[in-house]
């Protein structure tokens, strides 16, 4: 790992060394993560499912449409993408429902890094804080989706997204350091990467890092990689790109939650959980809504602590809002949880 004196002297480096001890080497981070207790698989699949059958606790269809539209990221993340494509994306964004003018905003516009700039023009006024009203722009960055490249080039693409003036950064992880059991290189690449992240004032784009989960085998492995980007520094951590399968499942993103409360517990911090990728329909949404709320509590769900990686789940949501309001609504039936 590297020497304290260079990127472990950042302060994801000290929330990682309260954790484990002064003595923060390859060595000691293995055995943390190594010494985490074992998923039990079979359990949690079958909490999983539990909460699949079940609701939030509040009976209104509406707030849980409206809810799930606020929390997305409308996403296009193709190599055929165009300035043209980027400006009718963020125009769904900023009007959703062209024919009813109550359908609330989504959370953020993610796009490549080169897209970045054209996403900020496009928003225009609506460029903001999603937790007040405004739109993100969220860049896909450290050579997406494969990470396979230099450090450098790494560095170089959040830089560039950042000073285009992308708010939020989806990096993802080295899986292959990761599965060779190379922790402190992706510990100290992730540090890296959230250095670049700072803006000329001092402030931070927002940090997601991917895990691409579909890729590392085993709950265990997901669980271990969610508390590595934790500690070194992740505002979010993030099931998938969505160019692998499996993507995002209900089981790996409870255990994802499961992490970031037994975080919060620890540490007082809260750290976001996005589900990226196979997200398609409103019932598939809404259990994941439910998973949130049994699991860290209903406080999560919002922007900067939830969010859906989605193209297509938008489409599907404003179907049944249309069907709400005119009592053709074909989802899932809502049940008060005590």
């Amino acid at each position: 790992m590297t020497a304290p004196s260079q990127a472990l002297a950042l302060a994801p480096a000290e929330r990682a060394i309260n954790l484990i001890g002064s003595d923060l080497t390859e060595k000691s981070l293995r055995l943390h993560l190594e010494g985490l207790p074992g998923v039990d698989a079979v359990g949690l699949e079958q909490r999983a499912a539990g909460l699949g059958t079940r609701s939030i606790k509040t009976t209104s269809k509406a707030w849980a449409l409206d809810t799930i539209i606020r929390l997305i990221d409308l996403t296009t993340l193709e190599g055929a993408d165009t300035p043209g494509k980027v400006r009718s994306l963020v125009a769904k964004a900023i009007t959703p429902d062209a024919t009813d003018a109550t359908t609330p905003r989504v959370a953020a516009v993610c796009v490549y890094g080169d897209m970045v700039p054209s996403a900020v023009r496009a928003l225009g006024d609506a460029h903001g804080d999603p937790d007040h009203g405004g739109i993100a722009v969220a860049a896909v960055a450290t050579a997406f989706p494969s990470g396979r490249a230099s450090l450098a080039v790494k560095l170089a693409d959040t830089k560039d997204a950042v000073a285009a003036g992308a708010d939020e950064i989806d990096m993802v992880i080295d899986r292959g350091a990761f599965l060779a059991g190379n922790y402190g290189l992706v510990f100290d690449q992730i540090v890296a990467v959230k250095e670049a992240c700072r803006r000329e004032d001092g402030s931070f784009a927002h940090l997601k890092v991917i895990l691409e989960t579909g890729e590392l085998n085993t709950y265990d492995n997901v669980r271990r990689a969610s508390w590595l980007a934790i500690l070194a520094g992740g505002d979010f951590i993030k099931t998938s790109t969505g160019k692998v399968a499996p993507a995002a499942t209900l089981p790996v993103t409870l255990l994802m939650l499961e992490v970031v409360r037994d975080w919060h517990r620890l540490t007082g911090e809260s750290i976001g959980v996005k589900p990226a990728g196979g997200i398609r329909s409103s019932k598939d949404a809404i259990k994941y809504l439910v998973t949130v709320a049994e699991t860290v509590g209903e406080q999560w769900l919002q922007p900067h602590l939830f969010r859906f990686g989605a193209s297509s789940l938008l489409n599907d949501v404003l179907l049944q809002r249309q069907k709400l309001s005119t009592g053709r609504y074909s989802g899932p039936d809502y049940v008060t949880i005590d």
